[in-house]
Parts: structure tokens; C-alpha cells; sequence
């Protein structure tokens, strides 16, 4: 050992990472054969997690912030090489270095279509593509999960996995999320959140947060898309509009095709259609040939000493009206009126009352 290295041995050790990277996820601190000191300086900057790891094994895990190193402060450690009377010292242990700042702006995208299936438009092939941001909450988890003990890992080794996982988990979302496939484009949001709550409920076992999920664009074949355009402009979506409305397209390309096979396809479809049109037109005029039904008699109800009783026809109240039951102090009360009124209130039993005599002279 030279001059220089032992005069450096005796210096107290400083472990800290300087990063001047943009996608350096893990970084292994180079001890350059030295063994790290009793009181040994530890610096773990803002986004960052320092790990130490004691013969492949997880130990103490440190968070932003200026360390010590001695025995109160490493109780993993310490436990692991057995220092139960005081801290050994030097010693060697592997000590890695995690970024946790966020990684944004990662594309993913779907290779091959989706398929998923539609209640009214059956299988459909769906394309989508976005982006999404992660960052990693748990260094020790990842290391052991994912990076293991490579002096150096980035984020272009782990998003080749992570689109894979976010893949998965988009599949299912979109064949678990019941939205109806012309809702896709103006549920992407939801859509969105509920693919990144699915995504964290693994993600977690990694180590790893997605910080956001975004679907951009979900895209399905034209006529398809066409189909759904034509079919929302009915007043109501149902099985047996939507079985007519396919009956009709089919029967508009099979009459547009060419050739003898196409023109007698044409014919027996000219003659379908004309049948579907008779029929909805005789249908029209047997409705417009109906009278419509009777208007329903006008009713009223009575209450008579807190009792109510009824409805009765205006014959019905006459002939109350004559034996003396029914009067114009009678509260009445029929189907448009807000509240009870006094029948001599009520325009509509004005003609009751034109035929019964007044009460007779007291003698």
C-alpha cells in the first residue's frame, strides 16, 4: 500500500451521491478498497434512499438527511455482523444509492390490438396508447425485487417490464370498467384512474409508485367506429332497434354489390326492403284510421264529516243533489284541483244545482 492510500485510510469516510444523471435509478457507492470507518459520514440528499446491504443481504435502509454511522443508527447491520458489545470497526459493507425523484413522461402503448366484448357490438379490437410517471418509495424492496446488485441500473432496464405489468393491467381494466364502447373517448379520465389503482396494487411488491397514468387515445376500426356514430342518433338504444338497424345496413351492402350474384342478391334485397317499408306504412294507416278512446266522464269526490268518499259521476251527484245529500256547502274535490272547495265553488256543478228547488218556506 503506497504512501497516499494509507494517509486516505485515515481519514474519516464520506458516502454520498452526486447525481448528474437523468435516468439513473440505482447507483452502487465505489469504496475503491477502502473498508467505511467507525463515524463514518453518510449523506442521503432530497430524492434520494441509501441502502446497505451486508453479504447480499438487506440491511438498514436511511432516508434524506446527514448520518453518523455507529451502532445506534444501524441496527440491521449491527444485528446481522453481531456487534451485541460495540461497533466494529472498519467494516465492509455494499451500500447502494436510490433515486426516488419521479421518472415522468414514459410512453406505453399497445402492440397488438385488444379484444374485448360488447353487449349490442360484440368482439371488438381496441388500440390504445399514453403515458405514465413512476417513482420508487421503497429502495430496499427494489433492489431485492428488481435492480439486485448491478453497480449501475437506469430506467430503460425496468420500463420494458413495467409496460408489460401496465399492459396487463389496462386489459383487464377495460373488460372489468362495464363502460359501453361508445363511452370509451369521454371516460378516459376514469378510465385512466381506475387502470393506475390496479397498476399500484402490484407495483407496490416492487417498490414502485406510478405517480400518473394517462390514457391518451383509445382507437377501434373505422367502420366500427362509423356503426356507433350512426347508431347513437336513435332515441332509444335497445336489441331490437339495434338487430334492424344491422338488418338495414345489411341490406344497403349486399344491394350495392356488382355482378350477376350481386344483382340477384339486389333483387331479393330490393324485395325485403319494399315488404319492410309496406309493412310500416299499413302500419301508419291502420294508427291514423283508429279513432282514439272515449274521453273518461268527469268524477268527484266527496268528504262528508271528515269522510271521504267517491268518485262519483255528475248523474251520481244529481241525484244526491235531489234527495238532499249532496249541497253547495259539500266539499268536492277532482283530479286538477289544488285543494277541496265547496261544490257551489265549483264551476263545473253549476248545473247540479240549476234543478233543485230551493228549500221550502219556513210556515
Amino acid at each position: 500500500m503506497g504512501f497516499f492510500d494509507k494517509l486516505r485510510n485515515e481519514f474519516i469516510d464520506i458516502i454520498e451521491w452526486t447525481d448528474n444523471s437523468s435516468d439513473t435509478i440505482v447507483w452502487k457507492f465505489p469504496r475503491y478498497e477502502n473498508e467505511i470507518k467507525m463515524n463514518a459520514k453518510l449523506t442521503v440528499r432530497e430524492s434520494q434512499q441509501a441502502v446497505f446491504l451486508n453479504e447480499g443481504t438487506i440491511a438498514d435502509v436511511y432516508q434524506p438527511g446527514l448520518y453518523t454511522l455507529s451502532t445506534q443508527n444501524m441496527p440491521i447491520l449491527a444485528t446481522l455482523r453481531g456487534w451485541k458489545y460495540g461497533f466494529e470497526s472498519p467494516f465492509k459493507a455494499d451500500v447502494f444509492f436510490v433515486s426516488t425523484r419521479q421518472f415522468v413522461d414514459q410512453r406505453w402503448g399497445t402492440k397488438n390490438p385488444i379484444t374485448v366484448s360488447d353487449d349490442r357490438f360484440g368482439m371488438i379490437e381496441l388500440r390504445a396508447f399514453g403515458s405514465f410517471a413512476y417513482r420508487v418509495t421503497d429502495g430496499g424492496k427494489f433492489i431485492k425485487e428488481v435492480a439486485g446488485t448491478n453497480g449501475l441500473y437506469t430506467a430503460d432496464e425496468i420500463n420494458g417490464q413495467l409496460r408489460s405489468l401496465i399492459m396487463t393491467k389496462f386489459t383487464t381494466a377495460v373488460g372489468n370498467g362495464n363502460f359501453p364502447i361508445e363511452k370509451f373517448a369521454s371516460n378516459l379520465e376514469e378510465l385512466s384512474t381506475m387502470v393506475q389503482e390496479k397498476l399500484n396494487q402490484d407495483f407496490t411488491a416492487y417498490g414502485l409508485t406510478i405517480t400518473k397514468f394517462l390514457i391518451e387515445n383509445v382507437s377501434m376500426p373505422e367502420e366500427l367506429k362509423k356503426e356507433i356514430f350512426d347508431y347513437s342518433r336513435l332515441n332509444k338504444l335497445d336489441m331490437q332497434k339495434l338487430a334492424q338497424f344491422r338488418t338495414t345496413q345489411s341490406i344497403q351492402t349486399a344491394a350495392a354489390n356488382e355482378g350477376i350474384g350481386g344483382a340477384g342478391i339486389g333483387i331479393g334485397v330490393g324485395v325485403g326492403l319494399g315488404n319492410i317499408v309496406a309493412n310500416n306504412f299499413n302500419q301508419a294507416q291502420q294508427n291514423a284510421n283508429t279513432p282514439p278512446p272515449p274521453p273518461q266522464p268527469m268524477a268527484f269526490f266527496t268528504a262528508v264529516n271528515g269522510q271521504q268518499a267517491g268518485p262519483y259521476t255528475l248523474e251520481q251527484i244529481a241525484q244526491q243533489a235531489q234527495s238532499g245529500s249532496f249541497t253547495r256547502d259539500t266539499l268536492v274535490w277532482k283530479a286538477g284541483m289544488a285543494a277541496w272547495a265547496q261544490a257551489g265553488n265549483v264551476v263545473e256543478l253549476n248545473s247540479v244545482f240549476s234543478h233543485v228547488p230551493p228549500p221550502p218556506p219556513v210556515g
